[in-house]
């Protein structure tokens, strides 16, 4: 049997740098959940729309569900390279967090999963901590980290205070559909920016 090949993982990333061909394997499977949803990510699947061997695949990925938390991820890791610049304070923290979940529910594999699969959401999102929401950790505790030594930024432990924050806004995503009747997009807006400037504040 051939040992599996791991995606290399820089030392200054959770997000593991993806060859060319666990690459065509990824872009198979955002293909596939758009189309059909996570249940039409098979193996026999992947290997049709990538054009590569099902043993080809399995060096990296132990089956089908390993494949979509790999997709999953890769989909924040690329939303977060839309922000290169660390935010410094708590208004431009606050912002780039808006203009995350503004992006994230606009991505069209999440958002297949919130509006068709919210049932798949939550199983790959809030059952466990993965490399994804780590990713996401990661990114607000340094942000929160930098917003303290600002001084905009209450004190405490940037990790535990990013735990809090990514809840908020988790929760906030996760249940727009479910209250869009009872508040339009401009106030849910507003209320979450006070809810996590709120977190936030000194």
């Amino acid at each position: 049997m051939e040992e599996r090949q791991s995606p290399t993982l820089p030392s200054d990333s959770l997000a593991p740098a993806w060859d060319a061909t666990q690459r065509r394997v990824l872009d198979a499977a955002d293909d596939l959940l758009v189309r059909g949803g996570v249940h039409g990510v098979t193996i026999a699947a992947l290997a049709r729309r990538s054009g590569l061997s099902r043993p080809t695949i399995y060096r990296t990925w132990r089956d089908a569900d390993d494949v979509v938390r790999s997709a999953l991820l890769r989909r924040v890791a690329d939303l977060l390279d839309g922000f290169p610049e660390r935010a410094n304070s708590r208004d431009a923290l606050v912002e780039d967090v808006l203009r995350f979940t503004s992006l994230f529910r606009g991505d069209p594999v999440y958002a297949h999963l919130l509006d068709e699969e919210p049932e798949a959401f939550t199983r790959y999102t809030l059952h466990r901590v993965g490399s994804s929401q780590r990713l996401i950790l990661r990114w607000l505790s340094d942000a929160i980290a930098a917003g303290q030594a600002d001084g905009s930024v209450r004190g405490g432990a940037p990790g535990e205070i990013a735990v809090m924050l990514l809840l908020i806004a988790q929760s906030a995503v996760l249940s727009h559909a479910t209250v869009a009747d009872l508040i339009d997009e401009r106030a849910w807006e507003r209320e979450l920016r006070a809810a996590l400037d709120g977190h936030l504040r000194p």
